[in-house]
């Protein structure tokens, strides 16, 4: 098949990756494909045998990258693509470039006695929510094809059935790219990385120090977005930071349904480290980590320390903006202020207090409904009240466009999975097509919370 391939990181030293070609499965089947992605990447049909790795399409350049990253707040100083390959990138059709990557497409050298493939749960998982983040106007990689590869991958529940994902993303950069070379003393190599980086996604920054303030500002409003929507997303290891301020590495991922700052999904996240309310301060933790490894590049090490250290610190203040005008839109407010800070934290706190949908009270705020999401009415009222008496004329279509109507709730998503393993594929085609348009109530029933027999607890990367 033909892809307009056009690379650029593949031209970069050869310290940067290994060369090599996915590992072929025994029977390619397309679950999923993304029309609509493939347009603008200018692909024009789908090819199970391309998007499972059983064949190398013309003008790629497959290949591992290298990365290293802190897990859970221990550095490791080697990780790379455990189970992925690069395939190239294209130029698409609104002139972006974009990475094309195959996602548990077999062992590389980085796989850390790994297998390097996917099972179709986390595959599907992963092509359902960054679709929807997607739609909702959260940056994203974004999911082009999911392929069945015919083959069992083996893991603690035992044989499941194996899967490839085709991830696109403006790029694969990682803060732990960035790590791996400053770690190491390779000084020479950082500085091309740095350049590449700075070429790539932010032109305009003015060298290291320019490109560590443009990807905190990115980072601090996507931090914002996810909270605004109630993701959290389980693992934000430096290895899953992206220097092009994308979500990325969709694995123990999950939006809550009751509201709770302390709520975890991830089933290794024991001590709440990536906690939603957690994800602001290890956003800053992790920028604090580009700037020790930008830092490297230069002679007068003192005061590029304090130079970066001013851009990190700054960083808790804009994190703070974006969350307020984020939620001061999901309340109605077009133009919110820190005197508007208050009465969203009230509003917060009784729906933690009060076991509170958090998607549900937003979606029906401003409506006869919302008192109904609360057990203590009465508090709920004195709240309205007061919020009725700030909220001016277009609050309406301030909430409309700041709170989905829909989400990807996990017991959908586990539903969702249950039935595709088990041969039927129409519940992932109900809630994609549902997501497509998250701010639209398209399917009421998507909206419903799960019993207490369909919570799901805990999720799990996949790995």
């Amino acid at each position: 098949m033909h892809i307009p391939f056009d690379n650029s990181y593949a031209a970069l030293p050869q310290a940067f990756y290994t060369r090599l070609d996915p590992t072929p499965v025994s029977a390619p089947d397309m679950l999923a494909w993304n029309a609509d992605l493939a347009a603008e990447l200018g692909i024009e049909e789908p090819d199970a045998d391309t998007f499972a790795g059983n064949a190398v399409p013309d003008g790629a350049s497959p290949l591992a990258q290298l990365y290293s990253g802190h897990q859970f707040g221990t550095y490791n100083p080697q990780l790379g693509d455990g189970r992925a390959i690069l395939l190239g990138e294209v130029i698409d059709t609104n002139g972006l470039r974009r990475d094309i990557q195959l996602k548990g497409s077999g062992p590389t050298p980085y796989s850390r006695m790994g297998d390097g493939r996917a099972w179709a749960g986390p595959v599907l998982r992963e092509y359902v929510v960054s679709e929807a983040m997607h739609a909702m106007g959260i940056p994203t990689t974004r999911a082009l094809a999911a392929v069945s590869t015919g083959d069992p991958v083996y893991r603690e529940q035992g044989a499941l059935p194996g899967a490839v994902l085709t991830r696109v993303a403006a790029s694969h950069l990682r803060v732990g790219t960035f790590q791996v070379f400053a770690h190491r003393g390779h000084i020479d190599e950082l500085r091309t990385l740095t350049d590449y980086a700075i070429a790539r996604h932010w032109p305009e920054a003015d060298g290291p120090l320019g490109l560590l303030a443009a990807v905190c500002a990115a980072q601090a409003e996507l931090v914002a977005a996810w909270m605004s929507v109630g993701f959290i997303h389980g693992v934000m290891n430096t290895d899953n930071c992206t220097i092009s301020g994308e979500t990325i590495d969709y694995g123990p991922c999950a939006f809550m349904d009751a509201y709770d700052e302390g709520r975890v999904f991830s089933s290794i996240d024991r001590m709440g480290r990536y906690a939603y309310g957690n994800q602001p301060r290890i956003a800053v933790w992790n920028m604090a980590q580009l700037a020790t490894s930008l830092i490297q590049l230069f002679e007068d090490k003192d005061q590029a320390i304090v130079d970066a250290t001013a851009i990190v610190h700054a960083m808790p203040a804009q994190l703070q903006a974006a969350w307020l005008r984020r939620f001061g839109a999901k309340v109605g407010l077009s133009d919110p202020t820190p005197v508007d800070q208050p009465l969203i934290e009230e509003l917060l706190s009784m729906m933690q207090a009060q076991g509170a949908d958090f998607t549900n009270v937003f979606a029906a705020l401003g409506s006869d409904t919302a008192r109904d999401q609360f057990t203590d009415r009465a508090v709920f009222d004195e709240w309205h009240g007061r919020w009725a008496a700030r909220i001016g004329p277009d609050a309406s279509d301030v909430m409309a466009a700041a709170n989905p109507q829909i989400i990807p709730r996990n017991h959908r998503i586990e539903a969702m999975i249950e039935a595709a393993v088990a041969g039927d594929m129409a519940p992932f085609g109900r809630l994609t097509d549902a997501l497509r348009r998250p701010y639209d109530l398209t399917d009421s029933d998507l909206r419903r919370p799960p019993t207490s027999a369909e919570i799901v607890p805990a999720t799990f990367c996949g790995t």
